[in-house]
């Protein structure tokens, strides 16, 4: 098992796949994922902090950097 800090909480998040995964058989799903927002800011975040996130308008990395 893989895992990264997000970028915003610094929880731990698992990152499933690799080689890791091939020989425990683990099933679990990716708890985060890199995004890349529209002023060129690039983060890796949890789920719970991409939920947090504006919906109405392009993602910037003041609204990151403010969860």
């Amino acid at each position: 098992m893989t895992s990264e800090p997000c970028e915003a909480c610094g929880r731990s998040v698992r990152i499933a796949g690799g080689i890791g995964d091939f020989w425990s058989f683990e099933t679990d799903a990716t708890g985060g994922m890199t995004l890349e927002l529209a002023d060129g800011g690039e983060y890796f975040l949890c789920l719970d902090c991409i939920d947090r996130l504006p919906e109405d308008r392009d993602v910037t990395s003041d609204d990151v950097e403010s969860l």
